[in-house]
């Protein structure tokens, strides 16, 4: 009885070990999904956050495939997509975007350094639109059918390899 008394320790190291490496090989999915997919986007009145850009509106999401971007000039990872957004828009997709508790200046000046894909910018200082959207970071990018519903959620930032998916979706979307 002693002697497997002596290597409780190890086998107890080694359960621990096989845990955490475990946990390091295939993490869990911490990603919190929204609950709006399939459903009509909800109902949004927001003023433009840019005297240049109109703001967004339920209804103007409607009549065509689009992308909604949760964004914050303050955000590093939308610094990051800033170049794929421009090459979705030069594929031809509208992109509208949700500004997150932000300042008109300060997304002024994100736009001229990164690019300005978005047709329209709605205001959001509370996070109020972002909550009914199910959002909950940015940069976020919903998918809006021609009908207005929410077909997918693309959490963190587009990148070069997503395009295709995200063209394809889009396709599907009409």
């Amino acid at each position: 009885m002693k002697r497997l008394l002596i290597w409780a320790p190890l086998a107890l190291f080694a359960l621990v070990f096989a845990l955490v490496a475990g946990g390091l090989i295939k993490p869990a999915d911490r990603a919190i999904h929204s609950a709006m997919v399939g459903k009509p986007v909800p109902a949004l009145a927001m003023k433009p956050l840019l005297a240049t850009k109109p703001g967004i509106d339920s209804a103007a999401l409607k009549g065509k495939p689009r992308l909604l971007n949760v964004f914050a000039s303050w955000c590093i990872p939308c610094i990051a997509e800033a170049p794929q957004l421009l090459k979705l828009k030069q594929a031809g997709v509208e992109i509208d975007a949700i500004a997150i508790r932000d300042t008109p200046e300060a997304v002024q000046a994100f736009l001229q350094r990164n690019g300005d894909p978005y047709a329209r910018i709605g205001d959001d200082p509370t996070g109020k639109a972002q909550i009914a959207l199910g959002s909950s970071g940015v940069p976020e990018t919903f998918l809006i059918d021609a009908q207005g519903r929410i077909v997918d959620q693309h959490i963190g930032d587009i990148r070069a390899d997503d395009i295709p998916a995200i063209l394809a979706k889009l396709e599907a979307a009409k």
